[in-house]
């Protein structure tokens, strides 16, 4: 005789990161192999750690703390594989997930708000409106976490109460890229200050934007951002990959995809981190919808000795046509969350002996993939990528063949 399972076991770890008991009960904060006492509360197992951060489940920063790298590393895996079974598909090949380390995060957004005499600064907290104002933090880069004290200091006697700010900080070539947005400085005075903020820190660039776009209060020199050895410059707000350890990870897992591919389509190209990494053999398109974005690629690839053609085109409204893919012997595509399902219909009836789908959103990609493997691709590899730590985001990257 079976015995019948424990109703009070957290048996894993659910896609929004809460814990799941036997009889479908979500427990918050809960690792596999935690228990439910009689009382509702939680008798912590072998997998639940004590948190590294003070503000865990009071910030929305961090989910996962709790778990040890076991269960963090078999929920990433899990988030995947489950992904792909809801649309009856599974890898040839699924890797085990690669994770960023702590305190390596290159780029962060967080809020600036004066209440009253406090003023805060930091991620939004775990479900709720509420600023938690950040003493410490795990997962961003120590570069950017030092400039948080000077910038509350600064920001505190500038703001005006109730008037909630948007930072957003990005590690770049040259340091810190910082943009303070629904902020207008009022009159020259303000202006200078920021300007000697921006000196006296050391940052890279420093704009605001009141709502009318970004403004360059501060650049002493353009700034760029380097892919496989080539400078790119880089504007306001452009997408980069938040850890350099888990670029690093999707280009190589892309490079073995796409393999010795002569002629190469890199869809949703962003600022080249893929088209850049390209041999120098390799014959490569790249299309971006950004403008600015798909200008400083291009301008970038001008420069170089690559054979790389750039074009701005919106592959939401128009994807490449069966023919255009035909020309290709890879194609690689990068989409935003939403997936990419237009140009999928397009690669789903085309010839392209390879392609590279790299997503950060395994449900839509699952679904793209079901496209795909339904008109006579094979899924081969996927290799999941935990770039946002003890966060429920994974990304991927994939291998189709004919």
């Amino acid at each position: 005789m079976t015995a019948s399972p424990d109703p009070d076991l957290i048996i894993r770890v659910a896609a929004k990161g809460d814990g799941v008991t036997s009889d479908g009960r979500h427990v918050a904060f809960s690792a596999p192999l935690d228990r439910l006492n009689e009382d509702g509360g939680l008798i912590n197992g072998p997998h639940h750690v004590e948190a590294p951060c003070q503000h865990f489940q009071s910030c929305g920063g961090c989910s996962l703390q709790h778990l040890d790298e076991e269960s963090y590393i078999q929920f990433l895996t899990d988030r995947v594989a489950y992904a792909l079974e809801g649309q009856g598909l599974a890898a040839q090949m699924l890797h085990p997930p690669q994770i960023s380390q702590p305190k390596t995060r290159i780029r962060a957004s967080l809020r600036a708000a004066k209440l009253g005499d406090q003023f805060r600064l930091g991620f939004s907290g775990a479900g709720s409106h509420r600023i938690v104002d950040l003493q410490q933090c795990e997962i961003m880069a120590s570069e950017l976490f030092d400039l948080l004290a000077p910038l509350r200091a600064f920001l505190k006697k500038t703001s005006r109460r109730k008037h909630d700010m948007n930072i957003e900080m990005t590690l770049v070539d040259q340091g810190i890229d910082l943009l303070i947005s629904n902020y207008e400085p009022e009159g020259l005075e303000q202006r200078e200050a920021l300007s000697t903020f921006a000196k006296a820190n050391g940052l890279a660039r420093l704009s605001v934007d009141g709502g009318y776009g970004p403004e360059t209060q501060w650049e002493p020199e353009p700034l760029t951002v380097t892919f496989s050895g080539t400078a790119v410059a880089f504007p306001h707000s452009a997408f980069l990959q938040p850890t350099r350890d888990g670029q690093r990870v999707l280009v190589s897992a892309m490079l073995e995809a796409v393999g010795d591919a002569r002629l190469v389509a890199d869809l949703f190209a962003g600022l080249g981190t893929f088209t850049l990494a390209l041999g120098q053999d390799q014959k490569v398109y790249a299309a971006e919808g950004a403008r600015d974005t798909m200008g400083a690629l291009k301008m970038a690839a001008n420069h170089s000795s690559r054979q790389i053609f750039c074009e701005h085109r919106d592959l939401f409204r128009r994807p490449l046509s069966v023919e255009e893919l035909n020309r290709f012997d890879a194609v690689i595509l990068d989409p935003p969350r939403a997936g990419a399902r237009e140009q999928i219909l397009q690669l789903a009836q085309s010839q392209v002996a390879k392609i590279c789908y790299i997503s950060c959103n395994p449900a839509s990609f699952a679904r793209d993939a079901k496209q795909l493997c339904d008109a006579g691709y094979k899924l081969r590899q996927v290799w999941p990528v935990g770039q946002f730590l003890w966060s429920t985001h994974v990304e991927l990257v994939s291998s189709f063949t004919l």
